[in-house]
C-alpha cells in the first residue's frame, strides 16, 4: 500500500514522471489466463531508489485453471514459499481493483519493471484486462535483464545475474515470495539506472 507518511505532494507532484514499479508474480504455470497467478508483488520507485510504497496480494486460483505439472514439481521443492502465497487469498477482481487504485495514487507514468517481463507482464497485463477491466502500464513494460545487455554491450543470454557487476547487487534478500523479490530487483533497476548515468560508463 501507499506509505501514509509520504505526504499528496511526494506522492503526485509531477504528473508526467515516470515511476518505476518493480514487479514480481508467483504462478502454478507458464501461461496466462491457462493458468493461475498464484500472487503479486509491486514496490513503486523513483529513479532514485526512492521507495514511494509497496503492494502485495495472493490471489484465488482461476475457476478452470489446472496447474502446470513441471511447476506443481518445483513448488514442492519451495515449501515455505508455497505456503507465504497461499495465505490471506483475495479474489483476483477484488486485488487487481485494489491494484489499480494504488498504481494511480501515485500519480505520474507507472512503467513496470520485470525479470523476465515477458513473463510476469504477460499475466499482469491479462488479470489486469480480465479483473479490473484497465491497465495503468499500457505496454510500458521494461525487463531487466534487456537493460543489462545494452550497458554490458553483451549479447542477450550472456546477461544474466551471474554476469552482472557486484555493485549492481544491493544486500537484499531473493525468497520466492513475490513482494520480497519486487524489492529486490528493483533495487537492482535504480543501481542499474545510475550507473548509465555515470559519464563514460563502461562495465
Amino acid at each position: 500500500m501507499v506509505d501514509p507518511n509520504l505526504s499528496s505532494q511526494t506522492r503526485n507532484d509531477s504528473p508526467l514522471r515516470e515511476i518505476y514499479v518493480s514487479t514480481d508474480i508467483e504462478t502454478d504455470g507458464p501461461v496466462a489466463g491457462k493458468h493461475s497467478m498464484l500472487s503479486i508483488g509491486s514496490a513503486a520507485y523513483l529513479a532514485d531508489k526512492e521507495l514511494l510504497g509497496t503492494f502485495s496480494a495472493n490471489l484465488e486460483t482461476l475457476p478452470a485453471s489446472v496447474p502446470d505439472p513441471k511447476t506443481a514439481a518445483w513448488w514442492a521443492t519451495q515449501p515455505d514459499a508455497w505456503s507465504a502465497c497461499r495465505q490471506n487469498l483475495e479474489a483476483p477482481a477484488l486485488a487487481l481493483k485494489r491494484y489499480v487504485g494504488w498504481l494511480k495514487a501515485f500519480g505520474g507514468r507507472p512503467v513496470f519493471v520485470g525479470y523476465p517481463a515477458a513473463f510476469d507482464f504477460s499475466f499482469v497485463y491479462w488479470y489486469l484486462t480480465e479483473f479490473a477491466g484497465e491497465n495503468p502500464f499500457g505496454y510500458s513494460a521494461i525487463d531487466i535483464k534487456t537493460y543489462a545487455m545494452a550497458l554490458l554491450r553483451k549479447p542477450y543470454r550472456a546477461c544474466g545475474k551471474q554476469s552482472m557487476p557486484a555493485e549492481w547487487f544491493d544486500p537484499v534478500p531473493h525468497t520466492h515470495v513475490a513482494l520480497d523479490d519486487a524489492i529486490e530487483q528493483g533495487r537492482l533497476f535504480c543501481n542499474m539506472l545510475k550507473a548509465s548515468s555515470t559519464p563514460n560508463y563502461r562495465s
